[in-house]
């Protein structure tokens, strides 16, 4: 285990319960080693800054008996274990968000744990557990669809039906070809 209790201690800010949050950190680092904590910016809504301490990377699920990696960014106020923790599902540049009962369109992750949230009766441990056991029922997100290919326009589709020919006296006519390729051969074909 790369992080220790104590070394996690020195990451938190100062405003935090360091020795309760770090020891709950612990614990879900060794349940969850494709987290890792980052003290970093987090930026509210109404657009006011503070620095605060989030478990991020990876929750493995199974979906339909295959395993994903469902990214996501956990953040702990200062005021956590009292108030409950603030969630994203963070899509690769790949995968899309899928807007749902849980998951909002900006990826804010909405279960009734959350909100539910009560000191004592729930911690970070069992708050992954419950976002893994509801994203393997219902994932978060998916895989961007393949791009459709555009569809040609007239001038790109008449140009890949025609081919300029040259007759042997120098006039030039246009052919016409099939779906197939061939050339559409008539009697009264444009010359140029």
């Amino acid at each position: 285990m790369t992080h220790c209790k104590n070394s996690l201690k020195k990451m938190l800010p100062k405003t935090y319960l360091r020795k309760q949050v770090a020891h709950e950190i612990y614990v879900a680092l060794i349940h969850f080693r494709s987290l890792s904590p980052v003290v970093n910016d987090y930026v509210y809504n109404d657009g006011t800054t503070k620095v605060l301490m989030s478990l991020t990377g990876t929750l493995p699920i199974f979906f339909k008996d295959v395993r994903y990696n469902i990214p996501v960014c956990v953040w702990l106020e200062e005021s956590y274990p009292q108030s409950a923790p603030i969630c994203y599902v963070r899509p690769t540049s790949e995968m899309m968000i899928l807007q749902g009962h849980y998951v909002s369109s900006n990826g804010e992750v909405l279960l009734p744990y959350l909100q539910d949230w009560k000191q004592g009766q729930c911690d970070l441990i069992s708050l992954l557990q419950v976002m893994t056991a509801t994203f393997g029922d219902l994932p978060p997100i998916c895989m961007q669809p393949p791009p459709q290919p555009e569809q040609a326009s007239c001038w790109l589709q008449f140009h890949r039906q025609t081919q300029v020919l040259h007759k042997a006296d120098g006039r030039l006519y246009l052919s016409l070809c099939t779906e197939d390729g061939q050339h559409v051969v008539q009697e009264n074909e444009t010359n140029c």
